[in-house]
């Protein structure tokens, strides 16, 4: 197998692959893919097995999420196996180590979808419509109880959030901050996919032939709001675009026939709960950003948007 610079003991995952996958098997080589952040995404040239390109490898190595990685891998081999043949351009599951029993880290592997991740401003408005329709189909999965995920989990508190030093309009975050100390809205729940945003989202296609081609990262597989799933790729939208682009998604989202609550309070609790779980971390989000050339996202840009962002969402929804 041809090593990368950045490759650190694969010869035991690189045996299991070649097990799952079957007699003739061989891992030739292996090509990082840009993008990740939680975990170290590879794409695998295996010959003996028809479509040599047709696998990509999640493997779990930082020391946080290698002690969270049997739940997350679990998790999202069983949600692969529940997408299949449901229409969701999900990947395939071809095997998951969660434990990290017999890859030298914990480890899933499954088939490479066609398309890219598009994170460049230039034709985003289109892309957000398709992402809204997507996330729609997403949502309309029916499950039988015993098929459903775990109840969602909220990403920040009240007590974790931390106001930007440098900020000119302290009120808004203290305001912001106030509205997301109630008990959760009681709601309809609903299938979601949790870290639904452009980065985990692959399109083929430009104008009218644009697709998505794939939905990935499906570690955090929820039960819950629609609203959730929308406020999570709307603040995505608005950090990476500017806060017209993280508003539209809701409208876009209804326009496809999807259903948020139809109370302004609720649904701004949910998009507030989302994005002050960026502060202070959206520098953190941005990096892999930056890895597909979206280096313009500097610590300064992105502090600005979120502000923005949550002061138009108190205006929009009636507490500004």
């Amino acid at each position: 197998m041809r090593r990368n610079p950045d490759d650190r003991a694969w010869e035991g995952t690189r045996a299991w692959v070649e097990e799952v996958l079957g007699d003739g098997a061989r891992v030739d080589a292996v090509v990082r893919l840009m993008g990740g952040w939680t975990s170290e995404m590879r794409r695998l040239r295996v010959s003996g097995v028809g479509d040599a390109d047709a696998f990509v490898l999640r493997s779990f190595v930082r020391p946080f999420f290698v002690r969270h990685a049997e739940a997350l891998l679990l998790r999202e081999a069983a949600t692969l196996r529940l997408l299949s043949g449901t229409g969701v351009p999900a990947p395939v599951l071809y095997g998951v180590d969660a434990a990290g029993d017999h890859c030298d880290h914990p480890s899933l592997l499954m088939s490479r979808l066609p398309g890219s991740v598009r994170l460049e401003t230039e034709g985003h408005e289109p892309r957000t419509a398709r992402l809204a329709r997507q996330l729609v189909g997403i949502h309309r999965l029916r499950l039988p109880v015993r098929d459903r995920p775990r109840d969602y989990q909220a990403w920040t508190t009240p007590e974790r959030v931390r106001i930007p030093e440098a900020t000119d309009r302290p009120v808004v975050w203290r305001r912001a901050v106030d509205l997301i100390r109630r008990d959760p809205p009681s709601c309809r729940g609903t299938f979601l996919h949790r870290d639904f945003h452009p980065g985990n989202v692959l399109f083929t296609g430009q104008g009218t032939d644009l697709v998505v081609s794939g939905v990935v990262d499906w570690v955090e597989t929820s039960w819950g709001p629609s609203d959730l799933d929308v406020a999570h790729c709307s603040t995505a939208l608005a950090l990476l675009h500017g806060v017209p682009a993280g508003m539209r998604m809701a409208e876009e989202y209804v326009a496809a026939g999807g259903t948020l609550s139809p109370n302004p309070a609720d649904h701004l609790y949910w998009r507030l709960l989302d994005a002050l779980a960026f502060a202070p971390d959206a520098e953190k989000v941005a990096v892999p950003w930056r890895e597909l050339g979206r280096t313009d996202l500097t610590p300064a840009v992105l502090e600005r948007r979120l502000e923005s962002y949550l002061a138009e969402l108190l205006r929009r929804y009636g507490d500004g």
